[in-house]
């Protein structure tokens, strides 16, 4: 017995014809169910046996379509054309849905299977199922597949740990109990912005911190930290805490905190600000201070700047100290309180760089420094263990200061002495020279742009005749003339330990550059000799640049001979 083909299909017409008008039947197939030709008659199967198959297949497949693209939506999910359907009456979306996916297709491989003596080739296919089936998907549930997603893509039990570690490294941090190649995995995904608390002492892998310096900074020359990109940015994080660090409002515990953690790589600070309390704070102090002080007693009691004693003694490595108290880009701000340097801040100055016994470097340059404030510093210095080097350049130091610091030449080992750019006179001149004939130690002295005329050319010129150590002079735009030239002529005779000697800017002349060169001709150590707007004429530069010429040539054959033999 033969079954009929399914109600709303004629035999020899395909399904889309058979549909016809939408609102007269409520089988709609969008697309043929069998075979691949759209035109391929759905019932051509001969054989009788694949109907009770094909029948529940083709209703499976048409309530599967119709609920899925939910054409015709009514409240209940179904089409409204098959609400009163005995066989769509049961269904409902959500519980049904897997059931009647997982159930057609078993029908259909069922289909699939052949069947004794079929010659047929017209087998039922499942594309235009399984593309309706997708397409409604997508519409109705937004059941989205990644077509790319395999197992292979599923990372290791061991790179899930690894993640889960960089994750969490703040609040747990594991760095130490790891294999050494899981250590660099972990090192090269942390964050740069964990807090030091964590990473300074745990981590001292290099390529970390210079991950930290190049994130931070712009320019990173690590030449000038030892090769050490942690100490690098240790030291510039603790230069820029101590930049932007107000009085009576910074909390003094930012600089306390870092401390224990940055000890033992802070070398060398550069701190070329310091910032003033706010103006809140400084009417506040005003309101105490008696009608009758001025203002400029007022500000100097209330311009006080961070105090280094706590932050500079408890560096024990500290070599180097750079300072510059005043106030960078303050524009339209501008006002002389923000670059005065007080003598309290000078006090606890002193008292800070002389409990640091390993300083070897120390600068305080561009800070206003007068005469009382060189002396409180240079008492402070006196028989320092370390200190090599002193630059007090671009302040007010005049003649006192300077007898204070020909005091600390004296009791002392230091090398380099700069003092460019003060109010040196005569009389801090000649102090200066007496502390120069009598020192073992000292290699290089800067005294340009100061005012030591003559009379203290003269007497630093007759230091050099028995000083055995100064190999760098400075003496440009002192104001010096044809008797200091004549002086210096029996020194360049004489002297055999100055390298480089700098009179730009004076006013020597003719007769002053002849005498020199006159000095100049037996000189065989000499290399630099700055005559440049002294006025001793173009053909005494050009000897002297000849003889300088021969100088450096014969140093540089020795150096040669020196490396060959070593």
């Amino acid at each position: 017995m033969s079954i009929p083909p399914p109600r709303g299909l004629w035999r020899g017409a395909s399904p889309r014809a058979a549909v016809g008008n939408r609102s007269q039947r409520a089988f709609v197939f969008p697309t043929p169910l069998w075979g691949s030709d759209p035109h391929l008659d759905m019932v051509t199967d001969p054989e009788p046996q694949r109907w009770p198959l094909a029948l529940p297949a083709l209703w499976l497949s048409f309530s599967a379509d119709v609920i899925l693209a939910g054409e015709y939506p009514n409240s209940k999910g179904i089409s409204p054309a098959l609400a009163n359907s005995s066989v769509n009456a049961t269904f409902t979306v959500a519980p049904i849905l897997g059931s009647l996916v997982l159930l057609k297709k078993w029908v259909l491989s069922r289909m699939q299977q052949p069947v004794a003596g079929d010659r047929s080739t017209a087998v039922p296919s499942q594309h235009s199922l399984e593309a309706s089936l997708s397409a409604g998907s997508y519409c109705a549930h937004r059941l989205i597949e990644d077509p790319e997603w395999s197992l292979a893509t599923v990372p290791c039990l061991t790179e899930l740990c690894l993640q889960h570690i960089v994750h969490n490294f703040e609040k747990n941090p594991t760095l130490d109990r790891l294999l050494p190649e899981h250590q660099r995995k972990v090192l090269d995904r942390l964050p740069t912005g964990l807090p030091l608390a964590i990473t300074a002492n745990l981590i001292s892998d290099e390529d970390y911190w210079k991950r930290c310096c190049t994130k931070r900074w712009q320019v990173c020359d690590i030449s000038s930290y030892g090769g050490s990109w942690k100490r690098m940015f240790l030291e510039r994080h603790l230069e820029n805490i101590l930049k932007c660090f107000i009085p009576n409002t910074t909390d003094p515990n930012q600089v306390l905190e870092l401390i224990p953690l940055c000890k033992d790589y802070v070398r060398k600070l550069v701190v070329d600000q310091f910032l003033p309390p706010l103006e809140a704070d400084q009417n506040e102090e005003r309101d105490d201070l008696s009608k009758s002080e001025s203002d400029m007693e007022f500000s100097k009691a209330s311009m006080h700047h961070y105090d280094l004693r706590v932050l500079v003694t408890a560096l024990p490595h500290l070599e180097e100290l750079h300072l510059t108290y005043g106030v960078k880009d303050c524009g339209m701000n501008f006002e002389w309180n923000l670059f005065n340097f007080t003598y309290q801040d000078c006090c606890n100055l002193a008292v800070a760089v002389k409990m640091c016994q390993n300083l070897k470097v120390f600068k305080l340059t561009q800070s206003r420094v007068d005469d009382d404030k060189t002396g409180l510093l240079a008492h402070n210095l006196l028989d320092h263990p370390c200190l090599v080097e002193l630059n007090l350049s671009h302040n007010l130091i005049s003649d006192k200061g300077a007898r204070a610091i020909a005091k600390l030449i004296k009791h002392s080992k230091l090398e380099t002495l700069d003092l460019c750019n003060n109010q040196v006179h005569d009389l801090g001149a000649q102090a200066l020279a007496q502390a120069l004939a009598e020192s073992s130690t000292l290699t290089s002295l800067n005294l340009r742009l100061n005012c030591v005329e003559d009379k203290g050319g003269e007497a630093i010129g007759r230091a050099l005749l028995t000083n055995a150590t100064l190999q760098s002079l400075h003496l440009g735009s002192n104001k010096l003339s044809e008797p200091t030239a004549a002086l210096f002529s029996q020194v360049l005779a004489q002297n055999t330990t100055l390298t480089s000697i700098n009179f730009s800017c004076n006013h020597l002349g003719l007769d002053g550059g002849k005498q020199m060169l006159e000095g100049l001709v037996g000189n065989k150590v000499l290399t630099e000799f700055d005559l440049r707007m002294a006025g001793v004429g173009e053909e005494t530069e050009y000897l002297v640049h000849q003889i300088l010429w021969a100088n450096r040539e014969a140093a540089r054959l020795e150096s040669l001979q020196q490396s060959r033999e070593q």
